[in-house]
């Protein structure tokens, strides 16, 4: 092992290359320190020890040049981009197989400021208009592609001793719930606050508690009205701003290391969609992006036509068991093999109301000459969870009317409807990832999806609606620094 002196020398050795202007970036210095670890030249804290006098020194380098403020601690720049193909097929005659290119683009940068405290900005290349999605479609003879914010928040953390941590989070932030994007699309960026505390029962376990508050619309002053302006009245109650729709949720995970090759992780969660009555509808009103289906809407018959009927209040088990073999052909070093289930339920509607999620993933890709194959089957019920804020790319044929649309499909969707994701959708994905530099991956993912409950066309439009299976593949080059 070396001595703490040694480290402090090779932290001066980077500290001098990241001051005097050579190009150095977080993931090289992290990638080099992380090999020392593996290799014993350095123990686990003399290598976040380095980590720690290689930021600082950036920093210091930053300051000089830029006047930063000395009581920022820490600055650290990331990004990533992705190309993608994409193509759409269905089994129905009335869809025409679709082709897309789409680009993600992301920068951020991190400040580390004294107290505890952290500010994030982010900006992506994407669809401001969609949540669920960070892409932007190559089309407009060559126009500009929008930049978004992508992230914006302040972290305060105070407490980290060890056996305890704490953190609470403010803005547009990552989502902190370990959920997968069968509860949350993976791009779904939320907005609001979150607090997680965490508690190290033993060396080798740990439990996390997360609570966040989302916010989906604000409405101002004048209650949702109908086509004559009158407050539309729900039950007994007449729609107001006073009922601001949101999302509230609470996880408990726990890790637990049985042993040096076997890990699992089991977490429990609640989630309540507030306010829904004032979300609108899909086909007036609307207050947020609908790009999702599934949800059971109210008909053509009441006031106000295609709204959500049900509440929602899932509670979710996820589960994974991971095993690390010895080795594994093709691959180097350790090869994890990673079993995984979730299970959503919604009490609050009487049907249609659960979903699940099996699937395994054997090696890990995100480091040179590293690959991962994944494979999961899927089922989720059309009300088991609010429909907008799941996998988008998770979707099949709708041939007839999406759930809850009054109007023939000629009017929303052209002549045979279309492609839609959300919940109401069972089905299987494949993916895989080859990392061929620690920096560049290839990922192949393919979607094979049917519709659960098919709906009847009032305009019988057409007479195929049993005909729902579909297919989404994409082909990604990744590059992050």
């Amino acid at each position: 092992m070396a001595s703490i002196s040694a480290a402090a020398r090779l932290s001066l050795a980077v500290g001098s290359l990241l001051a005097g202007g050579v190009a150095v970036s977080a993931q090289t210095s992290d990638a080099l320190i992380d090999k020392l670890i593996k290799k014993g030249v350095l123990t686990v804290d003399e290598g976040e020890e380095l980590r720690q006098q290689a930021d600082n020194d950036f920093t210091k380098a930053v300051q000089v040049k830029n006047g930063m403020p000395d009581w920022v601690t820490s600055l650290k720049v990331n990004g990533d981009f992705r190309g993608r193909f994409e193509q759409f097929n269905a089994e129905h005659p009335g869809f025409t197989d679709r082709n897309r290119y789409r680009i993600r683009a992301r920068l951020g940068v991190t400040a580390t400021i004294q107290d505890d405290l952290e500010v994030g900005i982010r900006f992506a290349t994407a669809d401001a208009s969609n949540p669920d999605s960070a892409n932007a479609t190559l089309q407009g003879n060559a126009t500009r592609k929008p930049v978004t914010f992508d992230a914006a928040y302040a972290k305060w953390s105070p407490i980290h001793n060890g056996t305890w941590t704490a953190s609470a989070t403010i803005g547009r932030f990552d989502n902190p719930f370990q959920v997968s994007n069968m509860v949350y699309d993976y791009d779904y960026i939320p907005e609001g606050a979150a607090i997680q505390v965490g508690y190290q029962l033993t060396d080798t376990q740990s439990l996390k508690a997360i609570a966040g508050y989302y916010v989906l619309s604000e409405l101002n002053q004048s209650s949702v009205t109908n086509s004559a302006g009158n407050p539309i009245i729900d039950g007994s109650a007449i729609l107001s701003p006073s009922h601001d729709p949101a999302i509230q949720g609470a996880q408990l995970v726990w890790d637990a290391k049985w042993t040096k090759k076997l890990d699992s992780q089991v977490g429990v969660s609640f989630f309540n969609l507030s306010g829904k009555d004032n979300l609108g509808t899909f086909l007036t009103a609307n207050n947020i992006p609908n790009f999702n289906s599934g949800n059971t809407r109210t008909p053509s018959t009441q006031v106000s036509p295609g709204r959500l009927v049900y509440d929602y209040n899932p509670f979710v088990i996820s589960e994974s068991v991971t095993y690390h073999l010895d080795s594994f052909p093709g691959y180097p070093g350790a090869f994890p093999v990673k079993v995984m289930g979730e299970y959503i339920n919604n009490p609050a509607a009487p049907t249609r109301n659960e979903g699940y999620r099996v699937g395994v993933t054997i090696g890990k890709a995100g480091e040179k000459r590293k690959w991962e194959v994944s494979y999961r089957y899927q089922s989720l019920g059309g009300d088991a969870w609010y429909e907008e804020v799941v996998d988008d790319d998770n979707g099949a044929f709708y041939a007839n009317t999406v759930p809850g649309d009054t109007s023939p499909v000629t009017s929303r969707f052209g002549n045979y409807g279309n492609y839609r994701g959300g919940t109401n959708i069972r089905g299987h994905f494949f993916q895989l990832q080859y990392s061929f530099t620690s920096s560049a991956s290839f990922v192949f993912s393919y979607y094979l999806n049917t519709v659960i409950d098919k709906f009847s066309d009032p305009g019988n439009v057409n007479v195929l609606g049993d005909k729902s299976a579909a297919s989404h593949f994409m082909a990604d080059l990744m590059f992050k620094f």
